[in-house]
């Protein structure tokens, strides 16, 4: 029968403790719709997948038949509609704000950045000014800004 030692013993714990933290930050896996078409719903899903998140694709020609089943609001639709841990992600969300959703589990369907801003995640363009935008938290009981970004700069948080 092998002999644990303190310092075996002491190096399980710190591991431990390392690997506890990771552990917690695991996130759910997430659902992308979008048309076989865009090239900007891909790279929003590179802009998840480099965050963390695990992903999954389903190319369709039917977006609108999916916003309308997940009860995405027609002033706040955009090119692609995402589903995550019971949540409804519509268009360029940053994947920092995902999160804060997942930790915060506020009472709603879910997040939108309506239409493409310009610097929002998978929107870049070379030589072009990245645009304000707002993330807009929504569901029955109606919509508020949620956070609002210039880019990737997150000028206002709420909760």
């Amino acid at each position: 029968m092998p002999v644990i030692s303190r310092r075996s013993l002491m190096a399980a714990a710190a591991a431990s403790a390392f690997i506890r933290p990771l552990a917690a930050q695991t996130l759910p896996p997430m659902v992308i719709h979008k048309d076989p078409n865009c090239g900007c719903c891909s790279a929003w899903d590179r802009h998840l997948r480099a965050a963390g998140f695990d992903t999954r694709v389903i190319e369709t020609a039917e977006m609108d038949a999916v916003k309308t089943r997940l009860g995405v609001p027609a002033q706040l639709t955009s090119c692609h509609t995402a589903e995550i841990d019971g949540y409804v992600i519509e268009g360029h969300v940053p994947a920092a704000t995902i999160r804060r959703l997942l930790s915060g589990r506020p009472a709603a369907t879910g997040l939108a950045v309506a239409g493409m801003p310009i610097g929002s995640p998978g929107m870049a363009v070379p030589g072009e000014p990245d645009e304000i935008y707002d993330v807009v938290l929504f569901g029955p009981a109606g919509h508020k800004t949620y956070a609002r970004f210039k880019g990737a700069q997150e000028l206002l948080a709420r909760s």
